[in-house]
């Protein structure tokens, strides 16, 4: 007797059945969202967790019939656009504040059907996650959208106008005696707008909840000095010395950090010798400064941010006037070291630092290497951060309360006097 041996192979999940699987998956997640929609706010709207799987389907099977050839499958997506403009109307006549966002994932669900097909799987699935996450933060979105005005939209476009299309066009090259290059000049001037915009927006996002702490960090990330002004004119009316004192002095603990991250970028050779120091009296000023402050217990509610820091630093004018004076402070640093040597850029160290400290340092980063040694700009840095400082610190005693201007005095000549410590060891 001859016996015939059975073998068992385990049949496969053919790729169709898996894809289906897939579109069914990711349009039954968008209709579950529309659903738990509509069902909260009552209102008409089209399609729900059993429409936008079919409208997935039907992606799927367009691009399944017509072997994936892109004029079949656009005519079905206009064909679903479409019927979504008909829902539109409907709605709009039917109910008040219509809105188009359900008739938007319609599309979106569609297309994750044609995509799944085609086999791009993390597409769709990036698609319809992206979708969800839109959908679900529509409230938050809209409050956020709230704190900002058109003006600061339009003005962030023109400043990626300037930074996305006229940057990559400048020559990349030093010209003329000084040395000057276009590219690096105007990247100065985005680098340091970018990261005061970065704390403007935070600013804006957190107007209204921020404590005096919060406004001082975010601030002095800003700009320590417009932050400084602010508050002294605040502690006039709040009568809270030890409070205002505390957060001026972490305002300046933050630009050390500012600072830093600046002249590492522009100059690594640099940032590498002072990022250590300055990250130390960053972190001791903003320590001190919070001890400070909170030595008294009540809080303060403050008026979101102080109104002399909300201006937005990516205005045109005051990114081109930075410019002009990188320039021009590069020009004259040119001149004083090589007139003047080490000392007379000391001195000018110290003349600016009650001025804007950025473009001179800025410039100090593009000088090192070439007509200044490391060690002179290192320790032409830490002067001018120490002497706006010391300006801080007058600026409060004219703006602000007497007795918060004569703390924050003091503390900011203690910390001009620590920041200038590391000048023992570079030199």
């Amino acid at each position: 007797m001859v016996t015939q041996s059975l073998k068992f192979t385990p049949q496969v999940v053919p790729t169709g059945v898996l894809k289906l699987l897939w579109v069914l998956f990711l349009s039954f997640l968008i209709g579950l969202e529309r659903e738990g929609h509509h069902t909260q706010t009552g209102r008409y709207a089209f399609g729900g967790v059993r429409t936008y799987p079919l409208i997935g389907l039907v992606g799927y099977c367009i691009a399944f019939l017509s072997k994936g050839q892109s004029l079949p499958m656009a005519i079905g997506f206009l064909a679903i656009a479409g019927l979504m403009a008909l829902s539109y109307w409907h709605k709009v006549q039917t109910a008040e504040g219509a809105g188009l966002t359900s008739e938007i994932a319609s599309l979106a669900t569609y297309l994750v059907g044609a995509l799944v097909y085609l086999g791009h799987f993390w597409e769709a699935a990036a698609l319809a996650i992206i979708s969800l996450i839109l959908l679900e933060l529509k409230a938050a979105l809209e409050k956020l959208a709230a704190r900002f005005s058109p003006e600061d939209i339009f003005t962030f476009t023109k400043f990626l106008l300037l930074t996305c299309v006229i940057l990559p066009v400048l020559p990349n090259q030093a010209y003329g005696e000084f040395q000057i290059n276009p590219f690096k000049t105007w990247l100065v001037v985005i680098a340091v707008s970018s990261v005061s915009y970065a704390s403007y927006l935070l600013q804006r996002v957190f107007k209204g909840k921020g404590s005096l702490i919060l406004v001082a960090l975010l601030g002095g990330a800003y700009s320590s000095t417009v932050t400084t002004v602010a508050l002294a004119k605040q502690s006039v009316a709040d009568h809270a010395p030890q409070r205002y004192a505390g957060a001026i002095l972490m305002a300046s603990g933050m630009m050390y950090f500012r600072l830093a991250l600046l002249v590492y970028l522009f100059n690594p050779s640099l940032g590498e010798l002072l990022s250590l120091p300055m990250s130390l009296v960053a972190i001791a000023a903003i320590g001190s400064g919070g001890m400070w402050s909170m030595r008294s217990i009540a809080s303060v509610s403050t008026q979101a941010a102080p109104r002399g820091a909300t201006q937005n630093p990516l205005e045109l004018r005051v990114a081109l006037a930075f410019a002009g004076l990188f320039v021009m402070l590069l020009v004259l640093t040119h001149y004083v070291i090589q007139y003047l040597g080490q000392v007379g850029i000391y001195t000018l160290a110290g003349i600016l630092g009650f001025a804007d400290v950025d473009p001179f340092i800025m410039g100090i980063t593009q000088t090192v290497g070439q007509s200044t040694a490391l060690q002179v700009g290192a320790i032409s840095i830490l002067i001018a951060a120490a002497s706006n400082n010391v300006a801080k610190g007058c600026y409060t005693l004219v703006f602000g309360d007497r007795k918060t201007g004569q703390q924050s005095l003091i503390l900011q000549s203690f910390l001009a006097l620590i920041s200038l410590s590391p000048i023992l060891y570079i030199d």
